[in-house]
């Protein structure tokens, strides 16, 4: 009787074992954890150190960022400066080249209601189209800035670039702001405008204006028959620009080969224009 027992009990365990062995794999897999980066984590280029809230506002606003703007964060790590611009009203993408972070993204995008007005992609930096954007945000190291640099000079002119923390090289940041209380570490924004370029001599009516351009600050000279006369103080803000001759402040905004604008003097004020000539 017991062996009889024993033996059914014995059958019994071995038609258990066999029924394990050929259930799907998916009824007994435990349940997925959800993805959750760590700080200084490796990554292609750099290691992953995520902004602080309160800068990711800052550098909205030092952006100037608003419902007509169309933001693309390079390296745009668990999605939250894209997120927080889709709430300002923004259009914005991210390119991130970790996949894990790109699904992370998505998944904070839907926690934030902003599913429907962002975009992740997985993607190289470097390799991305990312000329349509009015507003450039990244986190990445200085070596990163400058290789991106030439790629950027060459966007339309007026695009906002603002980095966390890191400079662009000998590129001089047009403004930059900072935040303090909470944020401890990376708690500065730098901001470039795209200038346009206008390197070269320019046609006036009575003479005519050679520049020389350096990133968006500007030198040169004006001749006006026989007298040549030193440019200062000399500057593109997107394509706005202002220089200022023997005492006449001249500005003025550039539109492909053309420019105009208005000078004023302490005694007058009238219109001027130039032509690209050279």
């Amino acid at each position: 009787m017991a062996f009889r027992t024993f033996a059914r009990s014995a059958t019994a365990a071995v038609l258990v074992i066999v029924a394990i062995a050929v259930l799907p794999a998916r009824v007994w897999a435990q349940p997925a954890t959800e993805y959750q980066p760590g700080i200084g984590q490796e990554g292609k280029d750099v290691v992953w150190v995520p902004t602080d809230q309160l800068l990711v506002n800052k550098i909205l606003d030092l952006a100037n960022v608003t419902a007509n703007d169309f933001v693309i964060d390079l390296g745009s790590g668990d999605g939250r400066t894209v997120i927080t611009a889709a709430k300002r009203g923004a259009k914005a993408l991210g390119i991130e080249y970790n996949p894990d972070m790109v699904e992370l993204s998505k998944r904070n995008a839907i926690k934030e209601g902003v599913a429907d007005k962002v975009t992740f992609a997985k993607a190289d930096i470097f390799e991305s189209d990312f000329s349509q954007a009015s507003v450039i945000t990244l986190f990445l190291l200085p070596k990163l800035n400058v290789e991106l640099r030439p790629k950027i000079l060459n966007m339309k002119p007026g695009v906002r670039v603002v980095s966390n923390t890191f400079e662009m090289g000998d590129w001089v940041p047009d403004a930059r702001d900072a935040v303090s209380g909470d944020c401890m570490f990376h708690c500065a924004a730098l901001l470039w405008i795209v200038p346009a370029k206008v390197q070269g001599t320019w046609k006036m009516p009575r003479g005519k204006l050679i520049l020389q351009q350096k990133y968006q600050m500007l030198s040169g000279k004006m001749k006006i028959g026989n007298v040549t006369t030193t440019i200062k103080e000399g500057k593109m803000i997107g394509d706005q620009i202002a220089f200022s001759v023997d005492g006449t402040r001249y500005t003025g905004r550039v539109n492909g080969g053309a420019m105009e604008g208005i000078s004023k003097s302490a005694t007058r004020e009238t219109k001027w224009l130039a032509r690209r000539s050279g």
